[in-house]
Order: C-alpha cells, then sequence, then structure tokens
C-alpha cells in the first residue's frame, strides 16, 4: 500500500496527540513541557475548519500530520497562513516530511495563501535545516522566549513567499 496524504478523520486524533506528546516529552521541536490532552488538536482544527489538517498514513498507521491556521485573524492578512507539521520519529528521513510540506503548501494556494511562516524552536537545529533546504527565509527572531529541559532557546520565524 502506498503512503497516503488524506485529510484528518476523527479516528487520527489519539495517534496525532501520540506523536506531538512524543515531541513534548523528548525534543525541542515541540514548545511545551507537559503532554497535550485529546481535544488539543480538535480545538485547532475546529477553531480554522476551512484550512487544511492532512494526515500522512503509512499502510494504515498515521505516521505524521500537518496542519496550516490562519496568522492573523484580520481580513488584510486572510493570504498568510502559519503552517505545523510533526512526523512520527519511526518515519523520518524517507521524504515524507517534504512531500506532506509540498501537499499542505498546495492546500493552501488553493485557498489563496501565498505566504507561509513556521516558528521553529532555536535548538530544533533540524527543523531549521529541513525549511532553509525547502526555500523558507529566517524573518524574524524573538529571542530568550523559553526555556524547555533546562534550555533556553529563541523562537525563530521562517516565511516562504509564492509569486
Amino acid at each position: 500500500m502506498p503512503d497516503l496524504i488524506r485529510p484528518v478523520e476523527p479516528a487520527d486524533w489519539p495517534d496525532i496527540t501520540a506523536i506531538f506528546n512524543h515531541y513534548v516529552a523528548s525534543s525541542p521541536a515541540a514548545y511545551g513541557d507537559r503532554p497535550v490532552d485529546g481535544a488539543f488538536f480538535t480545538r485547532k482544527h475546529a477553531a480554522a475548519p476551512d484550512y487544511p489538517f492532512l494526515v500522512v498514513d503509512v499502510a494504515g498507521e498515521v505516521a505524521g500530520f500537518a496542519y496550516l491556521a490562519p496568522f492573523h485573524v484580520v481580513a488584510t492578512m486572510r493570504h498568510t497562513a502559519v503552517l505545523t507539521y510533526f512526523l512520527s520519529p519511526r518515519h523520518t528521513g524517507r521524504g515524507l516530511g517534504s512531500r506532506l510540506l509540498d501537499r499542505l503548501m498546495d492546500d493552501g494556494r488553493r485557498l489563496g495563501i501565498t505566504n507561509f511562516v513556521a516558528h521553529i524552536s532555536s535548538r530544533n537545529e533540524g527543523s531549521l535545516r529541513f525549511h532553509f533546504e525547502r526555500g523558507f527565509e529566517e524573518c524574524g527572531r524573538i529571542k530568550a522566549v523559553g526555556v524547555k529541559a533546562g534550555q533556553g532557546f529563541d523562537m525563530v520565524w521562517v516565511q516562504r513567499l509564492e509569486n
């Protein structure tokens, strides 16, 4: 069965939560230091129901997820969206992240999104490198914004403008 990128379904929420909570517990990729509950992502999806929320399905297993959210509520900024995505650590390094990002951005373009932004912990060097290799540029930095696992970090904003 080939990998499938598809819209989220209600049965996916526990797997999505488990993937995210792995990063909460073990990585600077997720800012929080406590696991999220099962309703965390359903609330995010409900807050922006017209924006894509996708999963990558590998042989019936949710291997990752991605979603877009409005950057700001004012209509003058409707062409800008924040993207978020995470892969299960068992499924990294196989190109799924690139495919998921491409699909998320394609779906966003269909909504009129031309400005894609993300915020990344300065300690998450792999994610920063991933974005820079895919045409994102640093557009801002909030210094010393947080402390996780006893280490401070900046919030790095990256951006990719589509013409």
